[in-house]
């Protein structure tokens, strides 16, 4: 690959490295450098070395992270370490005040045309196969190890370092899935600097409990802190790991910096010690990646000692191996984003309930009165709704006590608080813009919010929007208002779907698109107006009917919503003929417009959530004029009522309820994994996509594939019990 011969590239390792082999070793590595190309970047050996030990020799291109990826290979392949040596060449000096050539662990860019065509590395490790291991056939090994390491090892060639070690986590996190994960105290861990031992580089000792992969966690993080491994020396005393690096920061130079040496310290020993906690995250690499994030965070803060005490415990470690790793879009778009409020809240989660709406809106009002600009009084609002949507999440995620109902109430009085407090707000900012006094406020007439869809059903989940419908009453006193009061609501809207701040697609997204008209429609209408739209033979679509069972009042003005209400009633529970046929034909429009051919869509899909919500709110409507107590926006709730009511068998209803549950707990997941409320394609079914959200559910079993089995095989289950309901009750 290069002018210089494998014998003149393995003289520059230096003469610590000459003086330590013998000439049939030295030979050795000369051959194995010398077949080393770019589609073949490593070259690697197995020997016996007695009592069921082996030598494995690895010569091969100076890659960055290649140190890293190869302690994980030999974990990953059942094989512990017991000692060993890393060497690299030995860099040029340069005059003072000239930085060297960047040594081993320059992280190639997309541009990089791969490794330095000079630079070779000589690994020599002695390690023990597992007791959980196959019988070792060193020729068989040293082809595996080298397969693994050259597929690895060629991704970093082109720039896809990340994936690289994506790759390696993912599958070392689901080898030691079963195992049994450390308990109790965590292992202490000593780390020792000198920066008087070499010329050019800082030595880092560190010695601590021998545990399967202890090197690769180690050496991890040593590259998630950016820095450079040129020489390992490697050994294990009895229970103990004794290893000793080399290494340099991203320049090329001494870390010297004793502030940085702490920094330094304490992040290799948390994220170390965290690496061992990887099994319990349902995305291993998303945990490591995030926690390596929020340890620049909290190093970086002041003062960062309570902080630190927490992700020193197992438990603290544990709790965010299992938030960290459930979901990118949680980390990415909020988290990150607020990583210092994250450590108090993960410390008193326990401690701290779930408030009620009554309780929210009266903090929420305070903070706003207390706020001075309208801007501020947005921020201060999504500020508090920020911290409890979190504070949910996280029950919801780490506390069994929390279930799906109970995180649906939460966020849904969370999301009623807010639109309550927000109504105020954007009503006063409007007023004082366009001149209107309190006085002449009153005269336009009330307004009142009404919830539909999830919201509306108190059944809000992981990346619910807030489905809302606005309705005034105009007042006609003696003295006509100052202005048109449809404009004025108008406006009002319009200030409050910006006013609570989200993603397009994420958790709190104010949806109007269920008003009169859609969006043809004004965004709040008077209640004349709502009365002509919802009636029999109005502008109301067929569906617009079965909508209309989630609405409920939300905030504004009590006595109209009440009135909006029975509006509603009049026509939804009305004796007008329910079109069950076009109802069908929509849901058959869904099935073929809205699922990929081949694909199972967990909302859509014949089965999914969709046509358990449906069955019940197809029989709401056909029963729910004579048999008042179906009216209800709840599904779980309607379900009671229609068995009680005889129109569910126990069977039934129990298969209805338990598919309900089901979809909405994937759906969920699905949501907070990909941080979008309507990407919910099942992943393909031997995917590692789908390992993880069985993972993220709970599912267990020997590995990570039998957990996906064990959630498919529930998946076919509620998909077949609820399509054949929804086939014999209303296709037939």
């Amino acid at each position: 690959m290069d002018e210089d011969s494998s014998p003149d590239r393995l003289a520059r390792m230096g003469e610590a490295y000459l003086a330590r082999h013998t000439p049939d070793e030295l030979a050795l590595h000369a051959r194995l450098a010398g077949e080393l190309v770019a589609a073949r970047p490593a070259r690697v050996e197995v020997s016996p070395a007695g009592a069921g030990r082996l030598d494995v020799t690895v010569v091969a291109f100076d890659f960055f992270s290649a140190f890293a990826l190869l302690c994980g290979v030999l974990a990953a392949r059942g094989l512990d370490i017991e000692s060993g040596r890393a060497h690299t060449q030995a860099l040029p000096e340069a005059p003072p005040g000239v930085p060297r050539p960047r040594p081993r662990g320059r992280r190639p860019r997309r541009s990089d045309p791969g490794p330095s065509a000079s630079r070779t590395i000589v690994d020599e490790f002695r390690v023990s196969p597992r007791a959980d291991s196959a019988r070792v056939d060193p020729p068989r090994l040293a082809r595996q190890l080298e397969d693994d390491l050259v597929g690895l090892l060629t991704l970093v060639a082109a720039g896809r370092t990340d994936e690289a070690s994506e790759r390696l986590d993912r599958r070392l996190a689901e080898r030691f899935s079963d195992r049994e994960l450390p308990a109790g105290a965590l292992q202490p861990l000593s780390i020792d600097f000198d920066n008087a031992a070499d010329p050019h580089w800082t030595r880092m000792e560190v010695r601590g409990r021998d545990t399967p992969g202890f090197l690769y966690a180690l050496a991890t993080a040593l590259t998630l802190r950016n820095l450079y491994i040129h020489q390992v020396e490697i050994a294990s005393v009895g229970s103990e790991a004794r290893d000793a690096f080399l290494i340099a920061s991203r320049e090329g130079r001494k870390i010297e910096d004793p502030a940085e040496l702490v920094r330094l310290r304490v992040a290799v020993a948390l994220i170390k010690q965290f690496a061992h906690l990887l099994p319990v995250a349902p995305d291993p690499v998303r945990a490591l990646r995030s926690f390596s994030q929020l340890v620049d965070r909290v190093l970086a803060g002041e003062p960062a000692a309570p902080a630190l005490q927490l992700l020193a415990t197992p438990e603290g470690l544990r709790e965010l191996a299992r938030l960290l790793g459930a979901s990118s879009f949680l980390w990415e778009d909020f988290l990150r984003l607020q990583a210092e409020p994250l450590l108090p809240v993960l410390d008193t989660w326990k401690r701290r309930p779930l408030r009620g709406r009554a309780e929210l809106l009266s903090e929420l009002q305070a903070r706003l009165g207390a706020a001075g600009s309208f801007e501020e009084q947005r921020r201060v609002l999504n500020e508090l709704k920020d911290e409890e949507m979190l504070l949910a999440d996280m029950r919801q995620l780490v506390d069994p006590g929390v279930g799906l109902i109970g995180f649906s109430q939460a966020l849904t009085d969370l999301a009623e608080a807010v639109a309550e407090a927000a109504l105020g707000s954007c009503l006063a900012e409007v007023a004082r813009a366009q001149a209107v006094s309190p006085a002449e406020l009153g005269r336009l007439g009330p307004l009142s919010v009404l919830g539909l869809g999830k919201f509306g059903g108190r059944e809000m989940g992981y990346a619910s929007d807030i489905e809302l419908l606005f309705a005034y009453r105009p007042a006609f006193p003696s003295d006509a208002p100052v202005m048109d009061p449809g404009q004025f609501y108008e406006q009002v809207v319009k200030e409050l779907s910006g006013f609570i701040a989200a993603r397009q697609e994420g958790i709190f997204h104010v949806d109007l698109r269920l008003r009169p008209h859609g969006a043809k429609g004004p965004l709040v209408s008077p209640l004349a107006a709502l009365r002509e739209y919802y009636r029999p033979g109005g502008g109301a679509a067929g569906f617009e009917r079965q909508a209309l069972i989630k609405l409920r009042h939300v905030a504004g003005d009590p006595a109209l919503g009440a009135e909006v209400l029975g509006v509603r009633d009049a026509f939804v529970w009305s004796d007008e003929p329910w079109d069950r046929a076009n109802a069908l034909h929509l849901r058959d429009r869904q099935c073929r417009e809205l699922v990929p051919a081949g694909r199972f869509n967990v909302k859509y899909s014949p089965g999914a959530l969709v046509e358990v919500e449906y069955a019940v709110q197809y029989l709401q409507i056909e029963h729910g004029r004579e048999q008042p107590q179906l009216r209800t926006p709840a599904t779980l709730e309607a379900l009671d009522r229609l068995g009680e009511a005889g129109l569910l068998g126990v069977a039934e209803r129990d298969a209805l309820r338990a598919a309900y549950l089901f979809w909405r707990r994937v759906a969920d997941a699905l949501r907070m994994v990909r941080g979008n409320a309507r990407d919910l394609l099942l992943p393909e079914p031997d995917s590692e996509e789908l390992r993880f959200l069985a993972r993220r559910l709970g599912y267990t079993g020997a590995d990570w594939k039998q957990a996906g089995h064990a959630f498919l095989a529930d998946l076919d289950r509620h998909r077949e019990s609820a399509s054949r309901f929804f086939t014999e009750r209303f296709r037939r």
